[in-house]
């Protein structure tokens, strides 16, 4: 089996915890003909956020029968081509749900409560009059859910005993956690909360679904969290509501460009929290997110069957 290099911490761990039931080979997956080469004699690979766009799908072995993706988000592999190659797609929608829950949660309350400027404040000599600005209490907020799937709803659930109230918007989910009130168009939830949190995947239909114009719809003041995809916002206007105070407050885990460039304006401004696409990171999530995705692997190249994830191209390899 094919691993991406660099996708995991302790490669020689994961070698020998799997090693009665396959040969891992750590490669170089960066261009078409490294692919080729990786996968030569590979059954399946397995890659993190290594794109895999066509003309790399197209460059597999015509051993290898599947895509372990050590993820949730799928936006970096062509699904379409890996389906015309006959390559299934294994991802991993629940391994870190509670880790990027709660880091939505921690910056939601960093931007809420201006840690970042207080903590500036106090780095700067505590001196002077330390000037916060309008903080609204936070069992007075009304948060809004772009997405209530399995992390949004652990959101949710973490939210209901602290903030005044909880909306969701997600036409695609039946079912939303008790005391969520669902709202029937992203306009709506906009205008009434004081602070959003986006929690769906990066597609052809949701990509830019926050630009200029719906940003202008938010709650003057109001707080943007980001754990899902930075393709999602418009990272210009969302500089430039910030710099001009319409929003009083970002947390961003993503980014449209990752590493965020030096040139990037969310790097400027004000009460803004950024994190480097971490959100999912624990003990557990990152032994977990390994194991799974390559025991997944294995699993479909054996069974056709999956113990831990979801099977997004079935394949007919």
């Amino acid at each position: 089996m094919a691993v991406a290099a660099a996708s995991f911490a302790d490669e020689a761990a994961l070698s020998e915890h799997f090693a009665e039931h396959a040969t891992l080979r750590f490669a170089d997956v960066s261009t078409p003909a490294a692919i080729a080469e990786a996968t030569r004699g590979a059954d399946g690979l397995v890659v993190a956020l290594q794109p895999l766009r066509r003309e790399a799908i197209e460059s597999f072995s015509e051993e290898t029968k599947v895509i372990g993706r050590a993820g949730v988000g799928l936006d970096t592999i062509d699904l379409a081509a890996a389906a015309s190659a006959g390559l299934a797609v294994v991802n991993q929608p629940s391994y870190g749900t509670v880790e990027v829950a709660s880091h939505a949660l921690a910056l939601l309350l960093a931007v809420q409560r201006k840690l970042t400027v207080a903590d500036r404040y106090v780095r700067d000599g505590w001196s002077g009059r330390l000037v916060l600005g309008e903080i609204k209490p936070l069992d007075e907020l009304t948060v809004g859910l772009i997405g209530c799937g399995r992390i949004g709803s652990a959101l949710a659930r973490m939210l209901s005993p602290l903030a005044g109230a909880v909306l969701a918007f997600d036409p695609a989910t039946p079912t939303l956690p008790e005391g969520v009130e669902r709202v029937d168009t992203l306009e709506e939830l906009l205008e009434r909360s004081d602070a959003v949190s986006i929690h769906v995947p990066l597609t052809e239909e949701t990509a830019g679904m926050l630009n200029k114009e719906q940003l202008a719809m938010m709650r003057p003041g109001a707080l943007l969290v980001n754990v899902a995809r930075g393709g999602l916002v418009d990272e210009t206007a969302l500089a430039e509501a910030l710099t001009e105070g319409r929003l009083a407050g970002a947390g961003l885990d993503v980014f449209s460009r990752e590493p965020l460039p030096p040139d990037s304006p969310l790097l400027t401004t004000p009460n803004t929290l950024l994190t480097p696409h971490n959100a999912s990171y624990s003990d557990r999530s990152s032994w977990r997110l390994a194991t799974w995705t390559i025991e997944d692997t294995i699993s479909w190249i054996n069974s056709k069957a999956v113990r831990h994830g979801s099977v997004v191209v079935r394949g007919t390899r």
